[in-house]
């Protein structure tokens, strides 16, 4: 996930805006979805790249009691974590193996909080969403998404620039053993 350097992932509309995409994160993004066997997300994320359509989802939504195969997305699920467990999603999905990529939104990032292995978090220090939607619940003026990560047992592994002139870096966050 990327946000801005007040933590947030969306505008005040809920959209990302195009202050928030640079060539590349949206390089290390795409590459990492392509390595990835399940991807996650709410109804209102997505990826948006050309291989989006061939990758097996699910979608968390409210909308369903429990399961349900998308009526407009042939490889995707519908999932309401009130009616199945995160297995029988996976398996409604056809994924019984391999690596999940959890794209957002902050709800659903929530949600896998323990669960992640390793979390990576890309930061745009100098753009800013002061009424932006921030990516993980409770992170705003006096909190940010570093310190919850660091409250859920997550460590620093790493850290790259992704790009260099506006110093866009991305850092991989995981478990502590």
């Amino acid at each position: 996930m990327i946000v801005s350097a007040d933590g947030m992932l969306a505008d005040s509309q809920n959209r990302m805006p195009e202050a928030l995409k640079f060539p590349g994160d949206a390089l290390f993004f795409s590459g990492a979805l392509d390595g990835a066997d399940l991807i996650v997300h709410g109804r209102n994320s997505f990826e948006d790249q050309p291989n989006s359509p061939g990758r097996k989802r699910i979608i968390v939504t409210r909308r369903v009691a429990a399961l349900a195969p998308d009526p407009e997305n042939s490889n995707a699920t519908l999932w309401n974590p009130a009616g199945a467990p995160f297995e029988a999603a996976c398996k409604a999905a056809g994924v019984s193996t391999g690596t999940v990529a959890v794209i957002g939104g902050p709800v659903v990032f929530d949600m896998f909080m323990d669960r992640y292995d390793t979390f990576f978090l890309s930061l745009a220090p100098h753009v800013s969403l002061p009424d932006g939607e921030p990516c993980f619940p409770g992170v705003g003026p006096t909190r940010s998404p570093q310190q919850v990560l660091t409250e859920h047992g997550y460590k620093i592994a790493e850290s790259l620039i992704l790009d260099p002139a506006d110093d866009v870096s991305v850092t991989a966050w995981k478990r502590a053993a």
